[in-house]
């Protein structure tokens, strides 16, 4: 992450990887603070308008530079570098995997239910887990509220957008989210690292990054986001 302030702005596909690979952190929303989002830095032509733009980038983003993407700030979408995203899920985690943190009592039965039936066929579209898991009409409740938990936990990641096919093969519609787990998105260069800190530790690395992200910004806020 290079030692500037967090300022760019985005006109196409190319400009926003490369931002997920200089910032390390991009909020797609606003946020807390001021400035810190795609929101905020983009062209009205890639922002809800009839051309090609951030949503249909999204997917792209995701799969050219491998990095996370889910609801990870203040319940709100982030891009985050995959040589960053190990730290910040081990602080999330407070160094617990999946198995270790339900055992302890830290997550309910309902949210490991999903996460069982999610991690043990990801890549996964959320229309089909929810189907697989009963959240359909007169079924289960509150699939939204525990899938960004997990998210919010980095338990979870989105790892594509999936889009509907005409019969003539052309794509409509909105992207569907395809779940995953970092484990399996990312294999063994997040499984080798995820852990090899003290939670602690990793919060600082974080902060640190943060800080020389958003030099206006004050530790509080700042820690408001990590947390």
């Amino acid at each position: 992450m290079k030692n500037k302030p967090f300022d760019f702005y985005i006109e196409t596909k190319e400009d926003l990887i490369n931002a997920v690979h200089e910032f390390g952190f991009v909020p797609l929303f606003e946020n807390s603070v001021p400035g810190f989002s795609v929101a905020e830095h983009v062209s009205p032509k890639a922002w809800f308008s009839s051309e090609e733009g951030v949503w249909e980038w999204k997917g792209p983003v995701i799969r050219e530079t491998g990095c996370a993407y889910g609801k990870f700030f203040e319940n709100k979408a982030v891009f985050i570098d995959r040589e960053i995203f190990p730290d910040f899920a081990n602080y999330r985690r407070d160094g617990y995997d999946f198995d270790a943190a339900y055992d302890d009592g830290l997550i309910p039965f309902k949210d490991k239910t999903l996460y069982d039936l999610l991690s043990e066929r990801a890549p996964i579209l959320s229309k089909r887990l929810k189907r697989a898991g009963g959240y359909v009409k007169g079924g289960r409740k509150g699939f939204d509220t525990v899938i960004n938990r997990l998210q919010a936990q980095c338990y979870v990641i989105i790892g594509d957008f999936v889009y509907e096919l005409d019969k003539n093969g052309n794509t409509y519609g909105w992207g569907v989210a395809e779940y995953s787990t970092p484990e399996i998105f990312m294999g063994s260069d997040f499984t080798d690292s995820v852990y090899a800190r003290e939670p602690e530790e990793s919060r600082g690395i974080l902060l640190d990054c943060l800080k020389t992200l958003l030099p206006r910004a004050g530790e509080k806020e700042l820690l408001s986001i990590l947390k």
